[in-house]
């Protein structure tokens, strides 16, 4: 697979890296039940594939993922680069909450290389930037884990670009994650152009909109997902936006069987096309589903079908403003 040089680190990594988020299993922001043998089967296919990253966090399952993670590798003697995440903890019952003071960050590092069986995370991220009055005291406590021998490198997750202006000029930001696919774009207004002029690298998560841009959900299996799935509550997943972003997969579809690809293949080449991204985090809960998605590193989209998608989403985006429009004069 392909490799690309994430941002001011020295690490070279495949176009699409493994997205351990769903095999946490359930929590607050979980997927619903997952069987851990058949996660581990998953990372297995991945790096089988020429995956050579995994991307978790520490929030994902409440710790179930960093374990799931360890005990895959210990499996393997082809060890990838491991990255996760710090800013989200829990207490004895299980509720959720966000911090990110120095304190707490020095006792997540310590739980998470102990569940990742590890001795350094390649890529540490702040998982959301909140409290922001607290994250430059974060990013220093984060240099420190640098020096400590415990990261090789530091990168942020969901941060705006006045954010990483502020981090910049305490230590370089070696990576971004945030939201991007053909539903989510806020990025490309600035923040794209801003960690390119960085050398900042970009790895998007959920570059399928959680399954959302693969083709396989209608109204009926949405309806039928884990009530413990919490893509049910978010807004794309329901009414009046499903509608729309049905319609938008049903014209997608023409444009991934013209070139022999499924829509998940189409939904990451779409967002690999900008080379400010290095590469897309793609997740997976079987074999089958890496085995699917991971050709997509390799599919580099024609500007005949980069317009034809152009001028679908700004159908979309016309149908969405409509939706607004008409909300608020019922207000």
């Amino acid at each position: 697979m392909d490799k690309r040089k994430l941002g001011n680190s020295t690490m070279e990594i495949s176009r699409i890296g493994f997205g351990a988020w769903a095999i946490g299993g359930v929590w607050t922001y979980g997927w619903g039940p997952q069987d851990d043998a058949e996660s581990i089967k998953t990372i297995h296919e991945a790096l089988d594939r020429g995956v050579n990253w995994i991307d978790t966090a520490a929030a994902y399952g409440l710790g179930h993922s960093e374990e799931v993670v360890g005990n895959a590798l210990r499996e393997r003697s082809d060890k990838p680069f491991v990255f996760t995440k710090c800013g989200i903890v829990w207490d004895e019952k299980n509720n959720v909450s966000n911090t990110i003071e120095g304190a707490s960050i020095r006792r997540e590092i310590e739980a998470s290389l102990k569940r990742l069986d590890v001795d350094v995370i390649d890529l540490y991220q702040i998982h959301w930037p909140n409290p922001d009055d607290d994250l430059e005291e974060a990013w220093a406590t984060m240099a420190e884990l640098i020096d400590q021998g415990k990261v090789r490198y530091i990168g942020v997750s969901n941060c705006s670009v006045g954010q990483m202006k502020r981090l910049q000029s305490l230590h370089p930001v070696a990576s971004l994650q945030p939201p991007y696919s053909m539903v989510i774009r806020d990025v490309e207004r600035n923040i794209i152009p801003y960690c390119g002029s960085q050398h900042i690298g970009i790895i998007p998560y959920s570059p399928m909109q959680r399954g959302l841009l693969t083709g396989k959900y209608t109204r009926e299996n949405i309806n039928s997902l884990d009530k413990r799935d919490h893509r049910l509550r978010e807004p794309y997943f329901q009414e009046p936006e499903l509608s729309v972003n049905l319609q938008l997969v049903e014209g997608l579809k023409p444009i991934a069987e013209e070139n022999g690809r499924s829509l998940a293949q189409l939904a990451v080449a779409w967002v690999l096309r900008k080379f400010e991204v290095t590469a897309a985090i793609v997740g997976a809960r079987r074999p089958s589903q890496i085995e699917e998605t991971a050709p997509a590193a390799e599919w580099e989209l024609s500007d005949e079908d980069i317009e034809t998608i152009d001028a679908l989403l700004e159908e979309r985006e016309q149908r969405m403003r409509e939706i607004k429009n008409s909300e608020g004069s019922n207000r």
